[in-house]
Parts: C-alpha cells; structure tokens; sequence
C-alpha cells in the first residue's frame, strides 16, 4: 500500500452482489510482528511465569511457554482495523456497514491473510426526473375554516370556574375514587383530587356518565363492568367504584368579538383577526400543498432510479427510524419501556415494520445524490452563509452561536439538497388531483392526522402529552395501550420528519 500502512496489500477486490465488495487483504511478517509485539505489551501482565513478577516476563519466554501462537489472535485484532482501513482507502470505496470478516487460512510468523466482504454505496443510474406530472391540490380557505381557527383560540382562552350546581356533561368535576373488585380494592384503581372532564372518554366506559348529576361534597358508589376486550385482568368484570366530588367547574367561554381580538392578537377588530387568520390558513395550506407536490415527485423519481441496494443501507435506516420513534414517544412523557410493555412490540418488531419505509427513503436519498451529481449541483460560500442567517432568524439564535451547533458542510448539504429539488419541481406540471382523493385529503385534514398515513421520505438530512399519574394508570391502562399503538403505526412512519 503506497503511502500507507507497511507490509500491508490488497490481493483482491471484488464486486459481489447487493453493492457488497469482497476485499483478500495480506498483513506482512513487519506489520504483523509490530502487532504482536503490542499484544505482548498489553496482554503480558495477565500471563502468570514462574520466577518472574506480573508484566517482567520477557516475551520469548512467555512465547516458550505457551506457544509462539500466544499472542496471534490479540495480533490479529491490532492489524486488522488498520489493514482495513487502508484497503479500503487504497481502492476508493464507500462503506456503508461494517464489514463481515474471515481469516483465509492460519495466520504464521510471516503473517496473515483475511477476507473483508463490506456493503458499499452503490452505483445509481437515474430514470426520468424532468418534465414529470404529479397532483397539486388548488388552495381555498372557507369561512367555516376561519371559524374553526377561531374555536381554537377560544378553546386555548376558555377557564375553568368552580360551580355550585349538579355536574353536567362538558363540566370538569374534581374527584376521588377508588376501586373495588369483589369487595376488594384492586391496583390501579385509586385516585386523588383527578380532574374529570365529563364527556372526554378518557375513562373506562360508563364511569362518566354516572359522575354526572353530582355536586361538591356527593358520594357516590359506581357501578361498572369492565369491556371484554379491556387487559386481561380486569377484562369482563364486575367493580364498584366509590367516589367523592370536590368541586365541579364549568368552562367561561370568552365573547367571540373585537375584546377577544384584542386579547388575543395585535388586533384591534374581530375583522381584522379574521383577516389574518384566512392569510395564515391559506399560506399553510399553500405550503403542504407546494410539500405534497414536491414529495409526490421525487417520490417518482426515487422509484425511477436502478440501483443494487444494499441490506445494510436499509438497516441502518430503519434503525434510525426506530430510535426516531422512541425519541418522540419519550417526548410525549411515556418511557419506551413502559410503552413496549403496554404495546407488547419488541425492539426486534419495531425495526423489522421500519424497513419497508426505510427503503423507500434510502432510494430517495439515492435518488437525490445522483441528481446532485448528474446536474454538478454545488452551493457557494455566500449561499451557505445566507442559509445560516435564515437559521438564526427562524431560531432567533446568534448567528456565530448557530455556526458553533451546525455544520457548516450540514448546510451546505441542505442548500444543495434544495437546489436538486427545484430542478425537479421547476421542470415538472402540476394537475388537479382527482374529486376522491381532494375529498380523501380534507376528511384527513379534519382529522388532524389521526388517520395513519405511510411515511414519507424525506428530501434531505439536517441538523404535551403528560403520562397519566401511577395511581390511575391501570383503570386506563386499556385506552392507553390502544392509543400507544395507533401512536407507533404514525411515530414509526413520521419520525424523520424533524431531521428536515
């Protein structure tokens, strides 16, 4: 190896299946001895020779002893990084996995041979990714839109205020309870002071709608028969729970006029908010709109590329999606240990319903990489620090702070990513889409999400819910299983969405 690693060479480099490499890499009697002299010194003070103190055994008699073999495999483990390395250095390789090893017959004073078989970046030939058509849904705003924007900020502003009436359904009553089950509590079953919005069906089914009616100082013995399908030890039984109303608390919903405006923006009128809201809805919409097309595109030219991709790249992907989700289940307050508990789902299941996904992504970032190159698409010094003035802005960081946590070649990548993107999208036509997806697309959108749409690969790489207190967690630990899982089908398929 020229300029390299000593007495080290590469026999053969061949190209096998999957973009893999299979590289016959020979360590020389020089380089292997320097390396069994290192094991000598690291592993000598573990050797016990007679007349000698722990680490004073010269080598030659520690290699008497033993065996000149002694110290081989630990050799062995010492050049192999650095073999390696340089072999992959030597013939310009991209590795994407770590590299499966073998040693190619017994390894000598004269050294040793191994073979090196590695997953390397893969050749990309690029279809169609000019001049393509894809749906672009045309941007209206509504009243009835407005007014549900509006129903939020009212929601957002609405308190609560003690009552001194009967509880009714929309109130919250703050109560105890606890649970009994043949006349004996049962764990999970007891709260304390537990703000109780009557109507959310936030507890077991039945248990609502007999705190109604109640009022500040009411007992009152409830009687519930868990669902079959609740957890398994509850499931189908008969309970009693015993419970005591503190207060009762109606919502005091704000006036819906030019006070609320002022309260709640820089505007004096309830016209004006109006105004700005439509402005806000319409530039959002305009933006999903301007995001769907743009995915729907490179989602076409990622389909379009020819590429022998190999396993390690979707691993590898699918991995990053798995800890992706459990970052953002940890977020909404549930620890991921609980939360495979509750779900039943193991690590291995978790990365396994990734891979599908993770392919799909892996061939967009292909497909990207080889439109950056096809098109020699480059960012200048002046665009990436315009990039980073944009972060700063949007962060509201100091801009030398922002260079001191990104990268500077992370921008770069992100402003070239960008660049690729609109050669796509400027060359490409937009279509109406069909009446049954539009209709599709707006049931999703009052949704909000709820529904569990695939994944969608992201274009490039850049830089609450509170977990329900110990005391009532079983009584709804059924509805919080189910939730935990409708969570992880959108988690696992959404949880690059904050690398963008």
């Amino acid at each position: 190896m020229n300029g390299g690693v000593d007495n080290m060479s590469v026999k053969s480099c061949e190209k096998i299946e999957k973009s893999q490499v299979a590289l016959t890499i020979e360590v020389g009697a020089e380089a292997f001895q320097a390396a069994v002299e290192k094991a000598y010194q690291k592993m000598r003070r573990k050797i016990n020779v007679p007349g000698f103190r722990p680490g004073k055994a010269p080598r030659k008699i520690i290699e008497g002893m033993y065996g000149a073999e002694v110290f081989f495999e630990e050799a062995i483990n010492i050049a192999f990084p650095d073999a390696y390395e340089e072999a992959v250095k030597e013939q310009e390789l991209q590795p994407v996995g770590y590299p499966a090893v073998e040693l190619v017959g017994d390894a000598t004073r004269e050294g040793f041979t191994f073979k090196a078989t590695v997953p390397v970046y893969p050749e990309v030939t690029l279809g169609e990714y000019k001049g393509l058509t894809a749906e672009k849904e045309e941007v209206k705003v509504t009243a009835a839109d407005v007014d549900e924007r509006l129903k939020q900020l009212s929601d957002r502003n609405t308190r609560l205020v003690s009552v001194e009436r009967e509880a009714k359904e929309g109130d919250t009553a703050v109560i105890d309870f606890e649970g009994f089950l043949d006349g004996k509590p049962f764990d999970g079953g007891k709260g304390e002071n537990h703000s109780l919005e009557l109507g959310s069906h936030s507890f077991v089914p039945g248990f609502e709608e007999q705190v109604v009616g109640m009022k500040a100082g009411d007992e009152k013995d409830i009687d519930i028969t868990f669902p079959e399908d609740y957890h398994a030890d509850l499931a189908g039984k008969a309970v009693v729970f015993k419970v005591k109303c503190h207060e009762v608390k109606e919502k005091d919903v704000p006036e819906m006029d030019d006070e609320f405006a002022k309260d709640v923006s820089e505007f004096d009128t309830m016209k004006e908010l109006k105004a700005d809201l439509k402005k806000k809805i319409s530039e959002e919409r305009q933006k999903a709109a301007d995001r769907e097309f743009e995915d729907a595109l490179m989602s076409k030219v990622a389909e379009g590329i020819t590429a022998d991709i190999p396993d390690a790249m979707v691993e590898n992907q699918a991995r990053q999606f798995a800890e992706n989700f459990k970052m953002q289940i940890a977020q909404q307050g549930i620890p991921y240990d609980q939360y495979a508990q509750m779900t039943g789902i193991t690590e291995a299941k978790l990365v396994e319903d990734a891979k599908e996904p993770a392919l799909r992504q892996v061939r967009m970032d292909l497909a990207l990489a080889a439109v950056i190159k096809a098109e020699g698409i480059e960012a200048s010094d002046e665009e990436v620090e315009a990039e980073y003035q944009k972060l700063a802005e949007q962060y509201g960081m100091d801009l030398e702070m922002v260079k001191k946590y990104v990268q500077a070649d992370q921008v770069r990548d992100q402003v070239v990513s960008r660049k690729a993107v609109a050669v796509v999208v400027d060359s490409a036509t937009a279509v109406k889409p069909k009446a049954a997806k539009k209709t599709a697309r707006k049931t999703e959108e009052k949704a909000e999400g709820a529904s569990e749409g695939e994944e969608k690969p992201k274009r490039k790489k850049t830089t609450k819910k509170t977990a329900e207190s110990g005391e009532k967690a079983d009584v709804k630990a059924d509805d919080e299983a189910k939730a935990a899982k409708k969570t992880a089908k959108k988690a696992v398929k959404e949880a690059q969405k904050e690398e963008e």
